[in-house]
């Protein structure tokens, strides 16, 4: 498989800048940027991003992820491996990538649940975030962007 076009956010000008920032002010909430990288690999593994599987696996062991973590993270409601921030954190990422998988997409308990460990600033970095990396996710899977290979 061969890229169709270089990556949207490179080719259009000024989306890339608008992304970054976005992410930039995610980041200045405070909220765990190693929460932010599981949260980006488990919507990636819901889409089948192969760009963002590869980066963010590379990022979040950079930042100290263990391998044990990323390896059930698909499975993360059966293991110990995961605070309770961080599987609310998981479970608004859940919920807000598979939109349109139920008529109440993002229940009040998981909502709740996520309130419960995140001040209304990080819930909406948190929120934001989500749908940042279901954009790329989009752009990436639309556009048969590989992983490990340029971007543009």
């Amino acid at each position: 498989m061969t890229a169709r076009m270089g990556n949207p956010a490179v080719v259009v000008p000024g989306a890339m800048d608008a992304l970054q920032a976005a992410h930039k002010a995610v980041v200045g909430t405070g909220i765990s940027e190693r929460t932010l990288e599981l949260v980006s690999i488990r919507a990636s593994q819901i889409n089948g991003c192969g760009v963002c599987l590869d980066m963010h696996h590379k990022i979040a062991k950079h930042l100290g992820e263990t391998d044990d973590r990323i390896h059930v993270l698909a499975g993360w409601r059966d293991t110990s491996y995961f605070s309770d921030a961080e599987r609310a954190a998981l479970a608004i990422a859940e919920s807000v990538t598979r939109l349109a998988d139920r008529t109440d997409a993002v229940p009040d308990a998981v909502y709740d649940e996520a309130a419960k460990h995140y001040d209304e600033a990080q819930l909406g970095a948190l929120i934001l975030h989500v749908g940042l990396i279901n954009v790329w996710n989009r752009i990436n899977i639309a556009t048969h962007q590989l992983a490990g290979g340029a971007w543009a």
